[in-house]
């Protein structure tokens, strides 16, 4: 029987993000990517996403980036009901008042009319140096468009809203992902470490040559990363 698996993308991005990883986990699990552009908390966005797997009595989840800010919170929401957890490229801690500050800079850019002059902003931190002239940093700036300026408001304010989630995370038991790209300049890998050494258990992983997007930097060592957490 396929495994529900609840895919949480991260800001400005949508099912583009895990699409080419999901190849190694056919045969095992049941993909299904939450739409987290309508909703400008993350409590709302967790609450939404879990329509997805209404009905199913266990299912496991996912999430990079601001997927994983969401994907905490869908475990406090609904902790009895999942068997895995994956948190990759994301941080347990809140915004500092200086990434909020950020934050509201680009949010006023956005307002200001100059939504397309955010993801060339942001792209530098988004994917490894070598691939920032490539096709992929085209398609990182279409996931970004079709996101659009009203969904990056709101996914905005919704990160800069999550709560302080490390004091949960002793409380979780279940086999747990802690991965992302080597080169990740947004969630370095310190903030990884940090989150494998208080879950009990977590497995931490780091992929080479790979910034804040593995799921699309290096696809197949992503996917082989989530293949073998889902058949722990």
């Amino acid at each position: 029987m396929l495994r529900p698996l609840l895919l949480l993308p991260g800001l400005l991005c949508d099912g583009r993000l895990w699409r080419d990883c999901l190849p190694p986990l056919a045969g095992i699990a049941d993909p299904r990517i939450a739409d987290l552009t309508r909703d400008d908390s993350v409590a709302e966005m967790a609450a939404r996403a879990l329509d997805l797997v209404e009905g199913e009595e266990r299912f496991a989840v996912a999430g990079l980036s601001m997927g994983g800010y969401v994907a905490l919170e869908v475990w406090r929401q609904a902790r009895g009901r999942i068997t895995h957890l994956a948190l990759l490229d994301t941080s347990a801690r809140p915004d500092t008042e200086e990434q909020k500050r950020r934050r509201r800079a680009l949010m006023a850019l956005s307002k200001s009319g100059q939504f397309k002059g955010v993801t060339p902003r942001l792209l530098p931190s988004l994917i490894h140096p070598s691939r920032l002239d490539t096709p992929l940093a085209g398609e990182v700036m279409e996931m970004a468009a079709r996101v659009g300026h009203d969904g990056f408001l709101r996914q905005q304010l919704a990160i800069m809203g999550r709560p302080d989630s490390r004091p949960d995370l002793p409380e979780i038991d279940i086999p747990t992902l802690v991965a992302c790209g080597d080169e990740d300049l947004l969630t370095p890998p310190a903030l990884h470490d940090e989150m494998a050494a208080l879950i009990p258990g977590a497995r931490r992983i780091g992929f080479a040559r790979a910034a804040h997007l593995p799921t699309m930097e290096v696809p197949q060592e992503a996917g082989a990363a989530l293949r073998d957490w889902l058949l722990r």
